[in-house]
């Protein structure tokens, strides 16, 4: 045991090395601008396989056909990739619409024992948010609900036909 404990004594640690990184120079000795990783771009599309608007991060650069720019996008949940015709999204944003305003008046106050029809406008005392309803659903436990999309919460699911 005494030996070990000698051969560890008499080794000593030895300072790690510093990477040293090099500089890209051109021809004229001059030095190149550096790459820069370029940021992540994201956008809001529509998922085929999780059938819902959903984050997408747009992936590589974009290429030119005959159709327009196209450019590969991945959603960040489900990891699926699609092919997305970049000029297309661009002229539809243009396009779109001002969302409708719902007003409080027009609208039904919620309340889980109403029955509710898609389209059926929801003021929700509670949240003082009124919304729109999308669809509707059957519960595991055999109750309906209905699927409610406000404008400050989002979509959120709310019970129906309670007894």
């Amino acid at each position: 045991m005494p030996a070990a404990k000698a051969s560890k004594a008499a080794t000593t640690k030895t300072p790690k090395a510093k990477k040293v990184t090099a500089k890209a120079v051109d021809a004229e000795g001059a030095e190149a601008p550096k790459k820069t990783k370029r940021k992540a771009k994201y956008m809001v599309l529509y998922s085929p396989f999780l059938m819902k608007d959903t984050k997408h991060e747009l992936m590589g650069e974009p290429t030119e056909t005959e159709a327009g720019r196209m450019q590969w996008a991945r959603c960040t949940l489900s990891r699926h990739m699609q092919m997305v015709n970049l000029d297309t999204l661009a002229t539809n944003t243009e396009k779109k619409v001002a969302e409708i305003k719902l007003a409080r008046e027009d609208s039904k106050e919620y309340s889980p024992k109403n029955v509710y029809k898609v389209g059926d406008v929801i003021y929700h005392k509670l949240w003082d948010d009124v919304g729109i309803v999308r669809s509707k659903e059957i519960m595991s436990n055999g109750r309906g609900a209905v699927l409610v999309h406000f404008e400050k919460n989002k979509e959120k699911r709310l019970v129906e036909n309670f007894k």
